[in-house]
C-alpha cells in the first residue's frame, strides 16, 4: 500500500492533499520520525507533539516567501521532513548528515540556525521591521514552546512586539513542558488557561456575527466592541498578552486539522502582533515517549515496539562527569546545610536533579532564564549560602553580564558547574562549549578549573564551595577516565598544578578533559623513542606561575593541549604568562580547537579531526620536535658561515 508521505517532498506537494488525507500523513510522519530515532538518537518527544502543528502551518502558509522561525529548534524534525529533506532524514545529527536543528545551511526554509532557546519572537520581529521598511509583503511565525515563553528574551521580544504593532504570528506551542516539567508563575498561568474549555475569540465571533446581520451590523459594531472588551477583561484566558498589545485566540487543540487550518486561515492576515495558543502532547503516538517525555527528550536508541533503550553495543556502563557532580554535590550538600544548587531548565541535563529531590527546600529550577539564575545566585549568596549554578558552557553565556555584574564585581563565592565544555557531539556548533575559558578568565578574581577525571571532579567541587571564591569547573559531555570513583576528597591548593610523568624531550601542557589524551599519547611518544613531560594544568586561571616558568626553562619545547578555542583560552593564558615573564614563547605550541565553528559529529571524531586525540597529539609533537631539531642544525650552519 503507498504512502502519502512517498509523494511529499516539498510543501506545495503537501497542499495538493485534501485535509481529510493529513490526519494519515501525520501518522505516516511519527512512524518515520520514531524508526529514525530508534536506531539514530536525537530529540524525539517534542517533534511528535508539533506533528500537526507543522503540517497545518506548511498548508497554510508558503514558507519559500512568509518565514517561519522555530525557537530552540530541537522541534523541527517534521519541518525538514517536509521541505525537501526527507531523503536526507535517516544522517539526522550524523557526521556530515543533517543537522538536529535548524540549519540556514541546509535550506531556504530555515531563516536562522538556532539551538539556544528565547530567540524566536525577537528574530521574526526584526524581519517584519525590515519587510517594512523594504515595502515586502509576507507572513512571519515564531513557533515557540511554553518554556521558552517565559524565558527574559521571550518575554523582552513580547513586550517591544505590543509597542511596535508589527505584523507577526507567534505561535505558542504548550505541552506542559521545556525538557523537564516547565516551572514558574508564568508557566501555572498556562496551566490556569489549559484548565479552561477550549476558547475561540469573542471578538471575532461578534464581528461574524454582526457582518450577517442585514440591519444592525455596522450601526452596533462599535457598541459591541465596547461590550466585548469588558466582557474579555473578565473571562479571556490570555488576557495578559492582549494587555501587552497582542491579539490572543486559543487555547485550541494542536492536534486537529481542521481547527488547526481553520484558525490559522482565520488570523493570518491580521493587522498587529497576535499570539495563537495551541496545545499540543509532548510524545503523541508513541506511548513510551507519551509516558516519560523527558527521558524521550533526547534519547538514546530504544526498540520500536516497547520503547525499551538499547545498551551500547559490547560496551561496560560508564559514569558521566555530570552524574559525577550531580553525587558528589549529594554528598557534600549532606553535611553542609548552606549548600544550595540551582539551574536554569536543565536539572537531568546537569545531573542536579538527584540533589533537587533529596533536598528540594534548597533547590532553585529557574526555567529557561539563565540570567535569572546567575542574580538569584548572588542574592542567595549574599543572603548567607553557597550557592552551586549547574549549567551548559553555552547556556552561560547567555548570563555573562550577571557574572560580570552579579558575580565577580561583589567578589561573591558562587561556584559555577559549567558542564558541556568543549565539543560536545551531535548537538553541533549551538551548543559546542569551547569559548568558556576566554569569556571567563578575563574576570578579576574569578578561579577558572578543569578536571582530569572523576575523582579530580569531585575534589575540585569541595575546593571551589570551601574556598569562597568565585569559581567555575569546566568538565566535558563524555565519561570518566578512571577506572574507580573514591569516596575520598583530595586537597590542593588554588592555582597548583601536577605533573603526572617525567621526561626530556619536551612537555604535554594539557587541561581537563586533555589530560588523559595526553598520557596516552605519551605512551605511544616513548614507543617512538620520545619522552615527555605530561602535566596536568588542573587550572586556566590562576596558572601555576613557578611551575611554568620552571618548564619553559628546562625544555626546548611545551604544548599545550586544551578543548577549547585556540584564541584566548588556556594556551594563550600561558603564553602571556611567559611573555610577561620576558621568557621565550618560541618554545611554546598550542593545540587546541580552530577560529571556526565545529560541525554536529560524535565528539572522540571531532577531536580527532582537530587532532586532539592521543595519535594527532603524538605526530604534533614529534613533527614539532624534528623541526626545532632542523632550525638547530641550520642556526648552527649558519653560525659556522659566519665564523669562517
Amino acid at each position: 500500500m503507498s504512502k502519502l508521505l512517498d509523494g511529499i517532498e516539498l510543501p506545495e506537494d503537501l497542499k495538493k492533499l485534501a485535509i481529510d488525507d493529513l490526519p494519515k500523513l501525520a501518522s505516516e510522519i511519527r512512524e518515520f520520525i520514531i524508526d529514525v530515532v530508534s536506531k539514530n538518537p536525537g530529540h524525539l518527544a517534542s517533534n511528535l507533539g508539533v506533528v500537526e502543528l507543522t503540517i497545518a502551518l506548511h498548508y497554510c502558509f508558503d514558507f519559500k516567501r512568509d518565514r517561519i522561525v522555530w525557537d530552540v529548534g530541537h522541534q523541527a524534525y517534521v519541518h525538514k521532513i517536509l521541505t525537501g529533506r526527507k531523503s536526507r532524514f535517516p544522517t539526522l545529527r550524523q557526521y556530515k548528515g543533517l543537522s538536529g536543528f535548524p540549519c540556514k545551511t541546509e535550506s531556504i526554509y530555515d531563516p536562522f540556525t538556532t539551538g539556544h532557546s528565547g530567540s524566536a519572537i525577537s528574530s521574526a520581529m526584526g524581519i517584519s521591521c525590515a519587510d517594512e521598511i523594504l515595502g515586502f509583503k509576507r507572513s512571519l511565525v515564531a513557533i515557540v514552546g511554553d518554556g521558552a515563553i517565559g524565558a527574559g528574551m521571550s518575554l523582552e521580544a513580547l513586550n517591544h512586539a505590543g509597542d511596535l504593532k508589527k505584523n507577526l504570528l507567534v505561535v505558542l506551542n504548550d505541552n506542559e513542558m521545556s525538557i523537564s516539567n516547565t516551572v514558574g508563575a508564568f508557566s501555572k498561568y498556562l496551566t490556569k488557561i489549559r484548565t479552561l474549555p477550549l476558547f475561540t475569540d469573542l471578538k471575532k465571533d461578534f464581528h461574524h456575527l454582526l457582518s450577517i446581520l442585514p440591519v444592525f451590523g455596522k450601526s452596533v459594531e462599535k457598541t459591541v466592541d465596547h461590550v466585548v472588551e469588558m466582557i474579555k477583561r473578565g473571562t479571556s484566558p490570555g488576557q495578559i498578552f492582549e494587555d501587552l498589545g497582542l491579539s490572543y485566540f486559543g487555547p485550541i487543540d494542536g492536534h486537529d486539522f481542521r481547527v488547526l487550518t481553520g484558525t490559522l486561515n482565520d488570523i493570518k492576515n491580521l493587522n498587529g502582533p497576535v499570539l495563537l495558543h495551541v496545545i499540543t502532547e509532548k510524545g503523541r503516538g508513541f506511548e513510551p515517549a507519551y509516558k516519560n517525555p523527558t527521558q524521550f527528550h533526547s534519547s538514546g536508541k530504544f526498540e520500536m515496539c516497547n520503547g525499551k533503550m538499547k545498551p551500547p553495543a559490547s560496551e561496560p556502563k560508564k559514569t558521566s562527569y555530570t552524574k559525577v557532580f550531580g553525587d558528589t554535590l549529594v554528598d557534600l550538600a549532606k553535611n553542609d546545610p548552606k549548600i544550595v544548587g540551582i539551574t536554569a531548565a536543565m536539572p537531568d541535563g546537569t545531573g542536579i536533579v538527584s540533589f533537587g529531590n533529596k533536598f528540594p527546600d534548597r533547590f532553585f529550577d529557574v526555567g529557561i532564564c539563565e540570567q535569572h539564575a546567575v542574580g538569584l545566585a548572588n542574592g542567595l549568596y549574599a543572603g548567607g549560602l553557597k550557592p552551586v549554578v549547574a549549567i551548559y558552557s553555552t547556556f552561560l553565556q547567555r548570563a555573562y553580564d550577571q557574572v560580570f555584574h552579579d558575580v565577580c564585581l561583589q567578589q561573591h563565592g558562587i561556584v559555577f558547574a559549567v558542564d558541556r565544555a568543549g565539543v560536545v557531539g551531535n548537538d553541533g556548533p549551538t551548543h559546542n562549549g569551547v569559548f568558556d575559558i576566554s569569556y571567563l578568565r578575563n574576570l578579576p578574581g574569578l578561579v577558572l578549573m578543569a578536571p582530569k577525571d572523576g575523582n579530580e571532579l569531585r575534589s575540585m567541587l569541595k575546593v571551589a564551595i570551601d574556598s569562597g571564591k568565585t569559581v567555575a569547573i569546566r568538565y566535558p559531555r563524555e565519561d570518566v577516565p578512571d577506572e574507580a570513583l573514591t569516596d575520598s576528597y583530595e586537597t590542593f591548593d588554588i592555582g597548583k598544578a601536577s605533573v603526572l610523568r617525567e621526561g626530556t624531550d619536551g612537555v604535554l601542557l594539557a587541561f581537563g578533559a586533555m589530560v588523559y589524551r595526553c598520557l596516552h599519547a605519551a605512551e605511544r611518544l616513548s614507543a617512538r623513542g620520545v619522552e615527555v613531560t605530561v602535566v596536568n594544568a588542573r587550572f586556566a586561571k590562576p596558572l601555576d606561575k613557578e611551575l611554568i616558568l620552571e618548564l619553559i626553562r628546562n625544555h626546548k619545547l611545551i604544548i599545550t593541549v586544551e578543548d577549547h578555542a585556540l584564541m584566548g583560552g588556556f594556551g594563550s593564558a600561558v603564553l602571556e604568562l611567559v611573555s610577561d615573564e620576558r621568557e621565550d614563547v618560541n618554545k611554546i605550541l598550542r593545540m587546541g580547537i580552530p577560529d571556526r565553528f565545529i560541525e554536529h559529529g560524535p565528539r572522540d571524531l571531532m577531536l580527532k579531526n582537530m587532532g586532539l586525540d592521543e595519535a594527532g597529539i603524538a605526530d604534533k609533537f614529534v613533527a614539532a620536535l624534528e623541526l626545532l631539531d632542523i632550525n638547530s642544525s641550520l642556526t648552527k650552519a649558519g653560525k659556522r658561515r659566519l665564523s669562517v
